[in-house]
């Protein structure tokens, strides 16, 4: 079988506030024996634009993605979120999206054919399967097929799993009572779990629940799936 060339889509939030995301996205496919080239002039893929009506605006970077991420054997995108905004919403923009975009998970799973990726992870996680990841590409058991498969690690249910966090993007912006009292909620399922560490596809819900998890102390961790995943005994999360 010959090596997958693969692209890395880092996405706005993890290249401006959580690149240990993407470094560890590398680490995990190139271990796995793919090439992962990222090309230098991609951008954001408009979802900010497009959720909030402005999609005049989000058309044109939407024509950037698809011709930066064209002749790929893969785009691999740590987020559920712009990974569904680009198969799902590209073609509302009059936009044909490359073929082969996958969210993380998906592409372990379906393309390469793994669930056990050699990962070394020995605390108790409990994860929450964010909205677009859950409800737009329907990942379904395939993160938790992968997190089971960590040596050392001990994977808890969490209560009101597939409620939404409240973060949403601009929702937590235009609502922030609302998203408040949601994130609240969920805060208090991952307490429950007894869970050292948070795990999700998207590191935007992720840093809204963990922003609270570190207001109050609780010495709960969050870590994207890409960094657990990553994580071996001689290079731990």
């Amino acid at each position: 079988m010959s090596v997958m060339r693969v692209a890395l889509f880092v996405t706005c939030v993890n290249d401006t506030l959580f690149p240990g995301t993407g470094k560890a996205t590398v680490r995990l496919l190139e271990r796995l024996g793919c090439t992962v080239d990222f090309p230098i002039e991609q951008t954001c893929c408009g979802q900010m634009h497009f959720n909030t009506g402005y999609r005049d605006d989000a058309r044109p970077l939407a024509r950037r993605f698809t011709a930066t991420f064209d002749g790929y054997d893969a785009v691999v995108v740590p987020s559920g979120s712009c990974a569904a905004m680009v198969r799902e919403w590209y073609p509302s923009l009059g936009v044909t999206p490359p073929e082969g975009v996958y969210e993380l998970s998906e592409f372990l799973v379906d393309v390469l054919k793994v669930t056990d990726v050699g990962a070394y992870f020995p605390h108790t996680v409990t994860y929450h399967p964010t909205c677009h990841s859950l409800r737009s590409l329907k990942v379904g058991s395939r993160p938790f097929d992968l997190l089971s498969h960590v040596r050392g690690l001990t994977l808890v249910p969490l209560g009101g799993a597939e409620e939404c966090c409240g973060f949403g993007g601009t929702f937590a912006l235009k609502n922030p009572a609302v998203s408040a009292a949601m994130c609240a909620d969920k805060v208090r399922n991952v307490l429950d779990t007894g869970a050292e560490v948070l795990c999700a596809a998207d590191n935007s819900c992720l840093m809204h629940i963990g922003g609270s998890l570190t207001r109050q102390r609780t010495g709960v961790r969050v870590l994207h799936l890409a960094q657990i995943l990553a994580s071996t005994e001689g290079d731990p999360a």
